[in-house]
């Protein structure tokens, strides 16, 4: 490990110290924005998570959602809305909002710490943007 490693495990150890179950989110994002994150991308079925910290980027490799060789489903707007609501409401763990947002077509996701926006990424370009409210939280 390394300093920006290091870094980044202390951030997201304070923000699941913390973080609601319901809405939880922009307290996560403001912790990673306020320890140096930029960006983090989601590349999803693989699981594998990047974060760009300064000058640097840090990748982190979760546990894939499929095993194998399988069909990328299509694009659905709605599931994902539905997907992306389930989870602000605190009805879904991150492993079923990861395999959600699979299942309704993202083969990937940007977090943008400094615009505070999610963008998801559907295989044939497609894609839908949120927006996250700017919260306070002392770290």
């Amino acid at each position: 490990m390394n300093n920006v490693t290091d870094q980044l495990i202390k951030a997201q150890k304070q923000a699941m110290a913390i973080c609601p179950a319901i809405g939880g989110f922009p307290v996560l994002a403001e912790i990673l924005r306020q320890s140096g994150v930029k960006h983090n991308r989601w590349i999803l079925p693989s699981c594998q998570s990047i974060y760009q910290i300064d000058d640097t980027a840090v990748v982190q490799q979760g546990i894939p959602l499929i095993n194998g060789m399988q069909e990328i489903p299509q694009f659905n707007r709605s599931k994902l809305i539905d997907t992306i609501k389930a989870d602000q409401q605190g009805l879904t763990t991150f492993s079923e909002f990861l395999q959600a947002a699979w299942d309704a077509g993202i083969i990937s996701y940007d977090v943008d710490f400094i615009a505070r926006t999610v963008s998801y990424y559907g295989i044939n370009g497609e894609s839908y943007i949120e927006e996250y409210p700017a919260i306070e939280v002392k770290i």
